[in-house]
């Protein structure tokens, strides 16, 4: 009777997510609703360091792995939603996409091991025995409550991709606009067997993003040259990206040594506080390689004996970047994987008129982490690197092709192929 009123429970929260859809579009971006949820990651099980997506029918596996601060533990569950190219719900009922029922227990939970911060540490894989996933195309993962689904903790994003097509993608620093500059462009190929894509100009949707991020993503529809068993995307204005500059990083993996970017770690009732060293512009300055993760993060505790996932505590990480004074007509946001789904008031750094910088303060786990600093002009919602970190055609960005089908008569976008490129390499 208990299962049957859940099973009860959460399609009421699925009717009421197919009304808010019928009212107006629903906000799929990746966010975490409750403030002691920490260090989400989504990712590959054998390779943190590419974008989550999973090949059907590989041996890998999407990992979802995240904290909940506290002594208590919590009984949680995961459903996903299946999502078309723009990652709004398709047309898809559950049973089209998932086997079984959509919803699965997190079982796989430990508490933290002699730290400060008390924790838990939760982890599942996808796809597993409880819960299959059958078709192509993007996903929404939605963890609440086990005995309350409107109690949503978070939701976040990976996808899931058909082994149909070739991607080929190249990145150039010769592009349509400039030549070895500020900017970048990406040109690419999709191959496939002969006439097996029937209509190209109609079928194909391309979503193209820079070192994953989704405020500057790019999507194309038509193709510059159509064969029989390839299309080939070049010289489009829209598939020119501001160059950036490489990701500034720190690490925080010793409590009791000076790491890298970082001014001082001290104890301070009741947790650690690293104090990073004070960043400045770089706009304006020469172009520096430096070899990173293209914003992602590591969480890692030198001096741990068994488990980083268990013995890595957290330390309120206070960021300071002094841009010569404020800054009129936008923000100041911080850039990397660590912020995925964080709230503004995190993502946003404050002026502080006292010292004259900008300032965030973030409970994060010990670790390594990339990140940086984008300028958002008032009114808009696309970061820019061109004032802060300025703009460098040697860059080594990762970007990252996804390639959509929907033939005449489907009823969502399937993900049929994807490719990886890096500039500068």
């Amino acid at each position: 009777m208990m299962k049957w009123n859940r099973y009860l429970t959460f399609v009421g929260c699925c009717l009421a997510t197919v009304v808010s859809l019928a009212q107006g579009r629903v906000d799929t971006r990746p966010h975490i609703f409750d403030s002691n949820v920490r260090s989400l990651k989504v990712c590959l099980m054998n390779n943190m360091y590419t974008p989550p997506i999973y090949m059907m029918g590989s041996d890998d596996l999407l990992l979802v792995n995240f904290d909940y601060l506290g002594y208590d533990v919590h009984y949680l569950r995961y459903s996903v939603t299946h999502c078309n190219a723009d990652w709004q719900p398709s047309q898809l009922v559950e049973s089209e996409y998932v086997s079984g029922f959509n919803y699965a227990d997190i079982d796989d939970y430990e508490q933290s091991e002699a730290t400060y911060v008390h924790y838990y540490n939760y982890q599942f894989a996808l796809p597993n025995s409880d819960m299959e996933l059958l078709v192509s195309g993007n996903y929404l993962l939605t963890v609440y409550e086990q005995d309350d689904p409107s109690k949503v903790l978070f939701q976040t994003r990976f996808s899931v991709c058909e082994s149909k097509v070739g991607v080929y993608p190249q990145v150039t620093s010769r592009t349509d606009v400039e030549y070895n500059n500020r900017y970048q462009q990406v040109s690419f190929d999709v191959r496939y067997k002969p006439n097996q894509i029937k209509d190209p100009y109609s079928e194909l949707m391309c979503v193209v993003s820079q070192n994953s991020r989704e405020d500057n993503a790019v999507t194309v529809t038509r193709p510059m040259m159509v064969a029989t068993d390839h299309v080939t995307y070049d010289h489009n204005r829209d598939l020119i990206f501001p160059a950036g500059n490489e990701f500034r990083r720190f690490e925080t993996v010793n409590a009791h040594n000076l790491n890298m970017g970082v001014q001082a770690i001290r104890y301070y009732e009741p947790m650690y506080h690293a104090t990073l060293m004070i960043d400045e512009p770089r706009n304006e300055t020469q172009y520096l390689y430096d070899r990173t993760q293209f914003g992602r993060f590591t969480i890692r505790n030198a001096e741990a004996y068994n488990e980083n996932s268990l013995e890595a505590d957290y330390m309120i990480t206070h960021f300071a970047l002094d841009a010569g004074g404020k800054l009129n007509g936008g923000n100041v946001v911080l850039y990397g994987e660590f912020m995925q789904g964080c709230p503004a008031s995190q993502v946003v750094m404050k002026y502080d008129p006292s010292s004259g910088y900008y300032t965030s303060d973030v409970l994060l786990k010990q670790g390594a982490y990339n990140y940086m600093y984008l300028w958002i002009p008032d009114g808009t919602t696309v970061g820019l690197t061109s004032k802060i970190e300025g703009d460098h055609y040697e860059t080594v960005n990762e970007y990252l092709v996804k390639v959509y089908d929907r033939p005449m008569g489907e009823r969502y976008d399937r993900l049929i192929g994807f490719g990886v490129a890096y500039s500068g390499k």
